[in-house]
């Protein structure tokens, strides 16, 4: 299971916002069944190292696509094999041991 962070920058909009662009990344996750929690900064993509670098190419794309001539993007990966955790059970782990319960 990967785990990973990817922020998406469309560079010359004409516009500080990029939440139109946002949106259509999400939409295009939901058409594809990506299994992604949408931050204020960046949206976490779960699934197998194959699904994800394929969502990365498509989201990268999206900006290119709509007439944006630069995009940035960074992406952080986070594979674990020793047990499979999702971005959820990270979370839960922390929160536990927050609470002194770990």
């Amino acid at each position: 299971m990967v785990i990973a962070e990817i922020t998406i920058v469309p560079i010359g909009t004409g516009s500080p916002s990029i939440s139109r662009y946002v949106a259509e990344c999400v939409r295009a996750l939901e058409d594809a069944g990506i299994k992604y929690t949408l931050t204020p900064m960046g949206t976490i993509l779960e699934g197998s190292l194959e699904e994800i670098l394929e969502a990365v190419r498509m989201l990268h794309r999206i900006p290119l696509n709509k007439g944006v001539e630069r995009v940035s993007t960074r992406v952080v990966l986070d594979e674990r094999r020793d047990k499979n955790a999702t971005a959820e059970d990270k979370v839960k782990s922390v929160e536990k041991r927050l609470k002194g319960k770990e």
